[in-house]
């Protein structure tokens, strides 16, 4: 049997890890091995998923927590180095671009072993960005990519790296999402009314007290129109609480909320207003408008035929968006090549292979 690790850390990879940790559960040439960084820590951040998409319980948990990225990246390091020269691995796995995927890629890489990057590819140019960065060097040192558009192909191959090792197979996080649904289907109208969403939390929206407040202050604009839900992050609360920014009478705060209610909220919502990257593409297959805050994105193909909005945060900018294109989506629309709900078993066909 093949040993392979899979390493996850924190909320946008439980979801990109659990279709294919239940996929490679199936196969009987395969042990699979779990690693949780503890990078989220946050119950509702970290634990409730592993009950909501059925992941296996970690092999392993670090229980890194919080801390500065140079902090996170040495701890998360220092202790994956022990477990992978305890095991001796065949095959690594990482998802996406997080501090805990960056840091056990150079661990992997460090002791020649095979490094898998799922979520390979993607770009926002933006070097200002930590995740950019991660990407770049996780990208430099794998093995094998796993592209989810095939913007990823050619950014990939413009930087050095041979198409056979690159392979489209869709997008893990649309797995979940489908498998999540299926859960709810059953479940009626979160809120019995016409509603919207927000999530934010990048430090550059929500550490600077002038663009916080910015983007607040048109939010609460457009909630004259609809009711908002603020589903918030734990950082972005904080700076809200410190800051004293008065949210108005409908914009309502959710605290974090697991998957599945999370998804419930959104699968109803009507617009959705965020600085994230996976609900780019989650809010896409619902069909649901995205006005993403932020100056780019690294998942172009949400915007070109997807539903989603590059929507600069600035002053009085995200409401004019807003005004113009209210409710509507992309005349363009097409549902992204490979988002299927079936990119777990083409990963495991080709680890199958490759192992």
């Amino acid at each position: 049997m093949k040993k392979i690790l899979t390493v996850v850390g924190a909320r946008p990879n439980f979801m990109k890890a659990a279709p294919l940790l239940r996929e490679l559960g199936k196969n009987s040439k395969i042990n699979s091995l779990l690693v949780h960084t503890g990078q989220h820590y946050d119950k509702n951040m970290s634990d409730v998923f592993f009950d909501d998409l059925d992941i296996q319980k970690p092999d392993y948990k670090f229980n890194i927590g919080s801390g500065n990225q140079s902090y996170q990246t040495g701890k998360i390091m220092e202790k994956f180095e022990d477990i992978c020269t305890q095991i001796n691995p065949d095959l690594i796995i990482v998802l996406g671009d997080i501090n805990s995927t960056m840091a056990c890629s150079v661990v992997a890489k460090k002791l020649h072993i095979k490094l898998a990057h799922i979520e390979a590819g993607l770009r926002s140019n933006d070097k200002n960005m930590p995740e950019e960065i991660n990407r770049l060097i996780i990208d430099a040192i794998s093995d094998y990519f796993f592209i989810t558009e095939n913007s990823a192909e050619k950014n990939l191959i413009n930087e050095g790296h041979k198409k056979d090792q690159i392979f489209f197979v869709g997008n893990l996080m649309i797995d979940s999402l489908h498998y999540g649904l299926d859960k709810i289907k059953d479940l009626p109208n979160l809120k019995n009314s016409d509603y919207g969403l927000i999530t934010l939390h990048r430090p550059s929206n929500v550490d600077n007290y002038t663009n916080l407040k910015n983007i607040i202050d048109d939010l609460k604009s457009i909630s004259n129109e609809i009711k908002l839900y603020f589903s918030i992050h734990p950082r972005t609360k904080k700076q809200i609480l410190r800051y004293n920014i008065d949210l108005g009478e409908n914009i309502e705060i959710l605290d974090a909320q697991n998957y599945l209610e999370f998804l419930h909220l959104m699968r109803d919502s009507k617009v959705i207003f965020t600085d994230s990257g996976g609900i780019q593409e989650e809010s896409t297959v619902l069909k649901i408008p995205c006005y993403t805050l932020r100056y780019n994105t690294e998942r172009p193909i949400t915007v070109t035929q997807g539903t989603n909005r590059i929507t600069f945060p600035e002053k009085d900018n995200i409401l004019n968006m807003f005004n113009k294109f209210k409710f509507d989506i992309n005349s363009l629309y097409k549902l992204p090549e490979g988002w299927d709900g079936k990119t777990s078993q083409k990963i495991v066909k080709i680890l199958n292979t490759r192992l």
